[in-house]
């Protein structure tokens, strides 16, 4: 029996222990209790455990079974789609993968980058906390402009703008040249997330959002499982600039496809609620924060820990194998595919199981698995070890991820459902914009103690495990 339903027996008791009480002290009758302080302490005690049943009600029942009512549906029927919403879903998701394909160019071609350049990789990362950094401000910018008018067009400059930025990155003669690039690259990209993820999640059936919501978010998975191909193939014969320029053809092909979409339904009616109110749009804008400012904080912090999870276990990881393990880049490119295989299954796998379990339930589940893998991850000195590792680390922490979208679009105030999913994943990931610096600054502060050909080898990998579990701790804490 839960502690809910304690209370509820409680008060259920309580008129008989009054009335017996009553009865006893008409009768005259000896006691050694006093009546009185009875009466009055059981109303109080119910009060306590009501006020603490509904305290830390979210907290238990993440321990109760699911609804028996609520059973796994069919998977190939939550997948059957009307050719508009499947539409809409491909461009949403394409934008996303795009999106993942330029960001991972740089974690991929870091070494390159920095013999280029002439610094050493942790410099070169600094390219990847400024456009962290700045993200948030694309999806503020993008985010009011698309609850305003529309998702389609917003989309499509998007798109144009950072195809642009992804082909002059590879003309790029110096660090700060490219660095200014990443930073503009950071507010473009930052746009797209809240722009896609609203659009995809107004156009699908409400009973199979869970595992789209998957499907969705592993198109940062699929993106990053092309650009290490794409590495693959052309930097060691072309060279990294190369990369640059050849990544921009499947942002090109998804401009084409968005001037295609059609808005979507709850966008319209939401924008015909928003004109049939006599406010102006700031001042609808500071009465959902007035109601909704504790939301708001905890998406941001969730976010936060979030995009930790996913930056500290990806973004250094290629450089981990190449450079304190001395694999070969087709080897760490191996391990980079590995692991977006695992987060493409975790993704998928988890996001459908949500619908059951719960959104919750699952990112709860994922964060305590994916911690017992942190050993595998980082300590194997074997090559299929640490794929395996890798593999599982990821089918966790993009397991967790894959329940996102439809989580923050499930709490989002009405009309904001473009810039407060965007905004707060944003604001997120600019708390953890330093995830991949961080760790490759005290991984060079801190080598293992041999040398290799006389010179000190960074000790990436404790650092990633030290983060990594701290980090999942976080999200459990946040989410229960």
């Amino acid at each position: 029996m839960s502690k809910v339903e304690d209370v509820l027996e409680l008060g259920a008791r309580l008129p008989d222990n009054v009335e017996k009480t009553n009865a006893h002290a008409e009768e005259g009758a000896p006691s050694t209790t006093e009546p009185s302080r009875e009466v009055e302490d059981q109303p109080a005690t119910l009060a306590r455990h009501t006020r603490m049943s509904s305290r830390f009600s979210h907290i238990w029942e993440l321990f109760e079974r699911p609804d028996p009512r609520s059973k796994l549906q069919n998977p190939l029927t939550l997948l059957r789609l009307s050719p508009r919403q499947a539409y809409t879903f491909s461009v949403a998701f394409l934008g996303w993968m795009v999106d993942a394909i330029d960001f991972f160019c740089v974690s991929m071609s870091t070494t390159e980058l920095g013999d280029a350049f002439g610094v050493e990789p942790s410099r070169v990362t600094s390219a990847i906390t400024v456009t962290l950094m700045l993200r948030p401000v694309g999806a503020l910018v993008f985010g009011i402009i698309a609850d305003r008018y529309g998702r389609r067009i917003p989309l499509m400059v998007n798109l144009f703008l950072f195809t642009i930025i992804e082909l002059a990155s590879g003309f790029s003669n110096n660090l700060s040249t490219f660095v200014g690039l990443r930073a503009v690259y950071g507010i473009l990209m930052g746009g797209e997330w809240g722009l896609g993820s609203s659009l995809a999640m107004e156009a699908l059936p409400v009973e199979s959002r869970g595992i789209f919501s998957g499907i969705l978010q592993e198109g940062y998975a699929v993106g990053n499982l092309v650009a290490a191909m794409m590495y693959y193939a052309i930097v060691p014969n072309l060279g990294w600039r190369a990369l640059y320029w050849i990544s921009i053809i499947p942002a090109a092909i998804t401009i084409v496809l968005a001037y295609f979409l059609e808005e979507t339904d709850a966008w319209r009616q939401a924008r015909q609620a928003q004109r049939a109110s006599s406010k102006p749009y700031h001042i609808i804008v500071l009465d959902m924060l007035k109601q909704h400012w504790a939301r708001c904080i905890y998406a941001v912090v969730l976010m936060a820990a979030m995009n930790f999870l996913s930056h500290g276990s990806q973004d250094l990881y290629p450089t981990f194998l190449k450079k304190q393990h001395d694999f070969s880049p087709k080897q760490a490119t191996v391990g980079t595919i590995v692991g977006n295989l695992g987060a493409i299954v975790g993704g998928m796998l988890f996001g459908y199981i949500s619908e059951y379990l719960g959104r919750r339930r699952t990112i709860a589940i994922c964060s305590i698995c994916g911690a017992c893998f942190i050993p595998l991850w980082i300590l194997p000195s074997q090559f299929g070890q640490l794929l395996a590792g890798a593999f599982f680390m990821q089918v966790f922490v993009q397991g967790a991820w894959g329940v996102i979208p439809v989580y923050l679009s499930e709490i989002s105030p009405e009309g904001f459902r473009a810039t407060f999913p965007g905004l707060s994943y944003q604001l997120g990931n600019l708390v953890s914009a330093s995830a991949s610096q961080i760790e490759a600054t005290m991984g060079e502060r801190n080598p293992l103690p041999e040398l290799r050909d006389g010179d000190q080898v960074p000790n990436y990998g404790r650092v990633q495990g030290i983060l990594m579990g701290a980090v999942f701790c976080c999200v459990l804490v946040l989410i229960v």
